[in-house]
């Protein structure tokens, strides 16, 4: 990797933080595990806790010996996974259950269903969608497409975060690609939100938009020594 200037990580290294909480994927103890929180902040929610609140947490593992699909089995920290992503695998999951939530609003309510999903890459060979909105690799480092339905996201923010709070927004271009210099070695995660306004039942039940967050997270094994992540941030108290 190219040394950076300091011209140039001053621009890179503009702060934002994490908008609202998030669901990645992170391998631990040789398996996979789903997170829930803020990794930007180095928040991971817990049980007791906003873990609780999930209906039901599935996940596949994309690998040339085809796919295995699971349900998560939640534990303390997070839901952890039976499998892990090997070279050259991905994982996908996602809780298209989510309780549904009202949000008040100046002058009424709206009920919305909130739909969160994540990715795990180990390398970044081109891969085709598989989550509603998705974010896949292109084949070149640090270059994604945004699909959402099948389709190209155009014009969407996006969002790169390491654990130490460093991020970086950028937007997607007509065809749905954006990309990212990544100066720091470590874990990455891609964020993105898309809310779908168009009404609709789930198990009938009506709402009134669909609120899709969806992360990708990798390796970066290259680069700058990684920036240290703050103390852990403490997991929101159940009420």
């Amino acid at each position: 990797m190219k040394k950076l200037s300091l011209a140039m990580l001053a621009t890179l290294g503009a702060m934002t933080s994490a908008q609202a909480h998030q669901i990645w994927i992170e391998q631990a103890d040789g398996g996979a595990v789903v997170r829930f929180g803020e990794f930007g902040e180095n928040l991971r929610e817990v049980s007791p806790g906003l873990l609780d609140k999930f209906a039901k947490v599935t996940a596949t593992l994309l690998s040339a010996k085809g796919e295995q699909k699971a349900d998560a089995t939640k534990s303390a920290d997070g839901f952890r996974l039976p499998f892990a992503a090997a070279g050259g695998d991905s994982i996908v999951a996602e809780d298209a259950n989510y309780p549904l939530y009202t949000w008040k609003q100046p002058d009424k309510e709206v009920r919305n269903w909130f739909h969160p999903a994540a990715r795990l890459i180990t390398d970044f060979a081109a891969r085709e969608p598989k989550l509603t909105l998705d974010l896949v690799p292109t084949g070149k480092t640090g270059e994604f497409k945004l699909v959402f339905k099948g389709q190209p996201k155009p014009k969407s923010k996006v969002t790169l975060t390491t654990q130490s709070g460093w991020a970086k927004e950028a937007h997607t271009d007509a065809q749905g690609l954006v990309g990212f210099e990544m100066p720091w070695k470590g874990v990455y995660v891609v964020e993105v939100g898309y809310t779908d306004r168009t009404p609709g039942e789930r198990a009938g039940e009506k709402y009134d938009a669909v609120v899709y967050g969806t992360t990708l997270t990798f390796m970066q094994a290259d680069g700058l020594p990684p920036i240290p992540a703050g103390p852990a941030a403490t997991p929101t108290a159940p009420k």
